[in-house]
This record gives structure tokens, sequence and C-alpha cells, in this order.
């Protein structure tokens, strides 16, 4: 197998091993066994062979070693930078004048610098995330996140990436790229789901009076829609007003 990215590195892999997990109905992990792979020299095919059970230290070392080629690479971590996992990386986003896109029946083929709120992002293993920030301050765990009040995003902050071009990894490096994805995308529908802004007349009229400038002084926050997260719970995957 080539070019299969190993943190910043393309390196040549192959299959080799297997470890077969056996669960209980509620899909818990109870036993687990090794196996070697072999390939049929005709079709290439792999075979997952015979295998033995795996002891604790030899799971703990495939894992380990696991862990450490899929964590985000070490570095320095800007102040904007509030989390790094082996899945995830989340940033804060300081309030600023930005460009948006859009390109909907609705509002036509348009584009302006507008002012944006304090926003907190997550690209992570399975999937992309934003919400929006009460104010300006850098958040911390039990920080409310809000609604992010933008077209293209789902429930929970799940941002729809359509043809957006994002970054193949998850890592710090990889944030410019990850927010640039988001930022250099035309916007094109509201998605279904819960209520992104309160605006009068809602989301169209919102981002219509945008671009006329009509909150070119700031973002007005009192659009804002709370959530069930804090960036605690995002942090740990887990929504709720807490990360315990």
């Amino acid at each position: 197998m080539s070019g299969t990215l190993i943190g910043e590195a393309s390196i040549e892999v192959s299959l080799s091993q297997a470890i077969l997990l056996y669960c209980d109905r509620n899909n818990a992990p109870l036993y687990a066994t090794m196996h070697t792979v072999s390939e049929d020299p005709k079709s290439r095919r792999p075979t997952i062979q015979a295998g033995r059970p795996v002891d604790r230290v030899a799971l703990i070392q495939a894992l380990t070693g696991l862990g450490e080629r899929a964590a985000a690479e070490s570095g320095y971590l800007s102040g904007t930078v509030l989390s790094v996992s082996p899945h995830a990386v989340t940033w804060w986003c300081p309030t600023a004048p930005r460009r948006v896109y859009f390109d909907c029946e609705e509002l036509g083929k348009r584009s302006r610098v507008v002012p944006h709120p304090s926003l907190v992002f997550q690209a992570a293993l399975d999937g992309f995330r934003v919400f929006a920030l009460p104010d300006d301050s850098r958040p911390t765990p039990d920080t409310a996140l809000f609604e992010p009040p933008y077209f293209n995003t789902w429930n929970d902050g799940k941002i729809c990436i359509g043809t957006a071009h994002v970054p193949g990894q998850v890592s710090v490096s990889a944030v410019p790229g990850w927010e640039a994805g988001f930022f250099d995308s035309a916007f094109t529908h509201p998605n279904h789901g819960k209520q992104r802004l309160s605006y009068p007349n809602g989301e169209f009229a919102f981002w219509r009076d945008m671009l006329a400038g009509v909150h070119d002084s700031g973002f007005p926050r009192e659009v804002l829609v709370p959530t069930e997260w804090t960036l605690g719970a995002l942090i740990a995957n887990r929504p709720g007003r807490s990360a315990a």
C-alpha cells in the first residue's frame, strides 16, 4: 500500500497482522486474538490465518505504538490551540472581520468581508465542527458553546464539508488549512435541524443584512442560540454542560 499518511510522512506499508475483537451483546470487547495475514501471490487478496489469544502486554504494546503514530505531531502550541488528542485538535478563533462567500438562489453569488463572532473549531477523525462563543475571552472548559450562525452546518456544530478543500490529516500544523476550508467555501443553504440563529425573518434576512453592512460595527451576539455543549464536553466528545 503506497502513499499512506502516517503523521507528517507518506510511507509504504503492508497488511501483515490483524487483531480480532470478540464482543458481548452491548458491543463491549471481551476477548481478542492476533492473526498473521498472508497474501495470495496471484490475486494479492489478503487472508487472515489462524490466530492466538492476545495477552495484555502484547495488546498494550500494539496500541501504544499505534497511538504514538496516530497522535497529532509534537511542536509549538499557539495560544489559540485549546486541546490536542490522538483523535482531535480543538482551537479558538478570536472575533475578527473575515470574508464570506454565498452561492444560493435567495442571496445570489455574493462575497463581502463581515464581522464574525469568536469561534471554536474542532477537526477530528470523525468530522469537522464549529461553535460560536458569547464573548471575546479565551474559552475555558466551562464556557458555554452556541450554535454556529452559518449555512451548511448541522446539529452539534457539525460542518457539511461538501466540496470544501480540507486537509487530509488532523494535526496542529493543519489548523490553517481547516480554517481556510471553512471560510473560503461558499455557503449554499441552511441545513435542516435546530435553529442556528435568532433574527427577525430568519437566517436569509440576517445574512442579507450582514452582506449589506448593517452590522459592520460588530457581530450582533444577541442573535446567537445556546446549545447544550460546553468546551469541556466538546473536548471529551460528550454533549452536556459538564465534561465529567
